[in-house]
């Protein structure tokens, strides 16, 4: 299985990140599974590469061209490295090569490629699922906000079954399956 990871570029400021990253690279590369991710060796997104190939996972980076501060980065952990024109491109090859999608914690950027990706799953673009790590109940606030607009009758429980929240690597391994 594929699986897309997004995440900080950064570490943030609680060093329980940094060992949700290591521990979900290791879990990708010792259960067999490939990583796609944005490519780079900072922060979060460096942590989950790293451990994901040095556990035997096949790491591949996907990196738009038009930004020069992501392309300039160096991609140590990549098997593969793909670039794209722009940063919608970027999401569509990710959609497209991964077969699921885990978001850790992370700043907009992150929130924005797993919004879209329940997003596509829920209109019948793709039938994919998500995850999002919930370290220390970091998307507690986004599941909250599901359940309002569940209640509010702007979306319906079942457009969401796809989405677990969840910082269990056994459950989600489960899940995932």
């Amino acid at each position: 299985m594929t699986i897309a990871v997004y995440c900080g570029s950064g570490c943030g400021n609680d060093p329980c990140f940094q060992k949700a990253a290591e521990s979900l690279g290791r879990w990708i590369g010792e259960c067999g599974h490939s990583l796609v991710y944005g490519g780079g060796e900072s922060g979060l997104m460096g942590l989950v590469a790293k451990n994901a190939k040095n556990s035997g996972a096949k790491v591949t980076g996907v990196i738009p061209s038009d930004v020069e501060f992501i392309r300039s980065r160096p991609q140590p952990y990549c098997d593969e490295t793909v670039f794209t024109e722009n940063m919608g491109l970027r999401k569509q090859k990710m959609f497209e090569l991964a077969d699921c999608f885990v978001a850790l914690p992370g700043g907009i950027g992150t929130v924005d490629e797993i919004s879209e990706v329940i997003t596509l799953t829920k209109i019948g673009v793709f039938n994919k699922k998500s995850v999002l790590f919930n370290t220390k109940g970091f998307y507690d606030p986004f599941r909250t906000l599901l359940q309002k607009m569940c209640e509010s009758g702007f979306l319906k429980p079942e457009e969401i079954e796809h989405v677990l929240f969840s910082d269990n690597l056994e459950e989600i391994g489960r899940w995932l399956a």
